[in-house]
């Protein structure tokens, strides 16, 4: 009972720090400004850990490497964790390769999740409060993955399906990418 436990803070802690790692690579993907007071949280929450991977590996273009280093580092610690406490085991050398694999799935898994979070915060508040505050930060990271399947939908008037249908496609390939970690031993 104690293992499950200690599980689930690692569980919770080390998932919303891997999303918020995730996050900071996505503002830095739509040019989000530095000084946006949601950037600044985020930066503040994730520079300890980018800030020294940076000297490792530098940002590309609109891909910040040191950003989805990190999350992925975050996700083997948790996967390492997880095989700890709920099977009592070790990794053992054979395991890494497997491990570093469920490393990247877990980054994608955290990925699509937050994308769709993002895009039910969005609709929701498109329809209580249009004109929040968070409103342009959510569009702004919402729209390149809005934008493909809107152009490719007849206009409807008042009426938008593009994140009706993003939901679907983001589900779907969450099932797949846990289909693939489960393939992979269960991690």
């Amino acid at each position: 009972m104690f293992n499950d436990i200690l599980y689930f803070i690692v569980h919770i802690g080390l998932s919303l720090l891997g999303i918020a790692f995730i996050f900071r690579a996505w503002l830095f993907a739509v040019r989000m400004p530095p000084f946006n007071p949601y950037s600044q949280a985020v930066i503040q929450v994730t520079d300890w850990a980018v800030q020294p991977l940076k000297k490792l590996v530098s940002p590309r273009r609109y891909l910040d490497l040191p950003s989805l280093l990190a999350a992925w580092l975050c996700a083997v610690v948790y996967l390492v964790v997880s095989l700890l406490l709920l099977h009592q085991s070790i990794v053992a050398a054979s395991q890494l390769v497997g491990l570093a694999l469920a490393g990247v799935l877990t980054v994608i898994k955290w990925g699509l999740n937050t994308a769709l979070w993002l895009i039910l915060i969005q609709v929701i508040l498109s329809w209580v409060n249009p004109t929040a505050p968070a409103m342009p930060l959510l569009q702004a990271l919402t729209r390149p993955i809005m934008e493909p399947i809107r152009r490719h939908l007849p206009a409807t008037g008042a009426i938008d399906f593009s994140p009706l249908i993003v939901l679907l496609i983001l589900q779907v390939a969450n099932m797949v990418v846990q289909r693939l970690s489960m393939t992979l031993g269960g991690l």
